[in-house]
């Protein structure tokens, strides 16, 4: 259900602003992206996972928080992250 360290590397590597950079906005963004795109696949052979549901509900929640925060700071890079991850809004 969660992705390998591998995938995770990868999308790092993509979306980070500088060398060695986990924590800017749009690394994390883009791993809960990548978390929530698993989660929504496995939905559709276990319909009745409610538990881990909520999982994912907390995750798209705090996808958006991450979102707005940088939708505040720097728009430019909201629209590009948005336009590179495919999102809507």
């Amino acid at each position: 259900m969660s992705i390998t360290a591998e995938d995770k590397t990868r999308i790092i590597g993509e979306y980070a602003t500088k060398p060695g950079d986990t924590g800017s906005p749009e690394v994390q963004v883009a791993v809960l992206s990548s978390r929530i795109a698993t989660l929504t696949e496995h939905f559709k052979t276990h319909k009745k996972d409610n538990h881990s549901r909520r999982g994912l509900l907390k995750l798209v929640a705090l996808r958006r928080k991450l979102l707005d925060y940088l939708k505040h700071k720097d728009e430019a890079r909201y629209q590009n992250l948005i336009a590179r991850l495919g999102l809507r809004r």
